[in-house]
């Protein structure tokens, strides 16, 4: 089964996400202790039932356990995750959506930050993107 979209997630089940992909795998009352004002043992089981509906997780058994992982690649995620923002919130435009983040930071970038994005400036150009 494909994986849906990743902003189709509710708070929840992004937070449990979250989690699954910082631990790598994990059992229900593993995610629920790494969660804030957790739901019940059951509301876990059954949220990461829904996300392995929805293709985002599968299972092992281990055990009398069910020790759930990620369908995909953290980066590959984050990547489609990008996508969808941009195409949604910034109509494809790579330098409003870098507007937006420099407007939206807490700080300012420090230099090393502004040095990196200047490398991928300089190598997107070279790659004619």
């Amino acid at each position: 089964m494909e994986a849906s979209p990743p902003l189709d997630l509710g708070r929840r089940e992004r937070q449990i996400m979250e989690v699954v992909y910082r631990l790598g795998r994990a059992s229900a009352s593993e995610v629920r202790t790494h969660l804030a004002d957790p739901p019940s043992y059951s509301a876990v089981r059954a949220m990461l039932r829904i996300l392995e509906e929805k293709g985002h997780l599968q299972h092992a058994q281990e055990g009398l356990k069910h020790v759930y992982f990620p369908t995909a690649p953290h980066e590959d995620v984050r990547e489609s995750a990008m996508r969808h923002v941009l195409r949604t919130f910034f109509a494809g435009s790579t330098a409003a959506a870098m507007a937006a983040l420099m407007d939206a930071s807490e700080e300012p970038p420090s230099d090393d930050e502004l040095d990196a994005l200047a490398r991928l400036i300089d190598r997107a150009r070279e790659q004619g993107q």
